[in-house]
This record gives structure tokens, sequence and C-alpha cells, in this order.
């Protein structure tokens, strides 16, 4: 399998300006920009991307290891928070709830760890990942 994106850029790093375009569009020429990256500007920016895709791989993976070992999900919800530093990503925060019915928060906590050390994304990221990995009701 193999996925793709486009970006395209216009003019000097910070007074210009681009779009990027996902292969299923859900990304159709969706603006970026110096402001949208490094302050708060409307648009997107790859370090939003990048939280968006390690949260989204992460809770998929850890349905995945649920399942895998006898428990279906009610719910998952993970957040992502990437930090750029110095012209680096230097970690991804992992924040997850979940609704498991009948599991132990020892059997969770295993599965969420599984789903954290391989999910593709943890896997292709060269930084800190932390997690911390909350059982509800």
């Amino acid at each position: 399998m193999k996925r793709n994106a486009t970006a395209v850029w216009n003019g000097s790093g910070k007074e210009g300006k681009g779009t990027l375009t996902t292969q299923s569009t859900t990304l159709n020429n969706t603006q970026y920009s110096y402001v949208s990256r490094f302050e708060e500007g409307v648009g997107t920016n790859p370090e939003e991307l990048v939280a968006a895709a390690h949260a989204g791989c992460f809770t998929m993976k850890l349905s995945f290891v649920l399942g895998a070992a006898g428990f279906v999900p009610a719910s998952i919800e993970t957040k992502c928070v990437v930090t750029l530093e110095s012209g680096s990503v230097t970690q991804s925060a992992l924040h997850c709830t979940a609704s498991v019915p009948g599991i132990t928060a020892e059997k969770f906590q295993e599965c969420a760890a599984d789903a954290k050390a391989n999910c593709p994304i943890s896997k292709l990221y060269n930084c800190e990942i932390t997690l911390t990995a909350e059982l509800t009701a």
C-alpha cells in the first residue's frame, strides 16, 4: 500500500504561502503558511498533521491489540501533542482515554504500551514518545 500527499509553496519561507492536498482529497488545497505553522494563523501545518497521524494510528492499533486480547472497546479517544524545538520534532505525547468492558487496568496498560511501541507512526518517529492511558467506566 502506498499513500501520497502534495505540497505546493509559493514565495519565501516567511512571506510565502502554500497548499496541501492528500490523495483522498480530505485535504484539498488546504492552506498553510509561516503564520499557521509558527504563530496562530488560519490553516494547517506539518506538525498538526503529524499529531493527527500519530493519534489516529495509535488509536486504531490499540483497537486491534485489544481485539487480539479478546476485548472490544466501547470507545477510544487519543490526543497527540507534537513538540517542535530548534527545527526538530522532539516529542510526541499521546494521551488516551478508553472505555473497554471487562478489561483490567493492568491488561489495558499492557495493550496501550504494545500499541504505542508498534503502531506504524511510532515506528517512523525518531523522538521521545510518551503515553498516558486512562481506562474509563
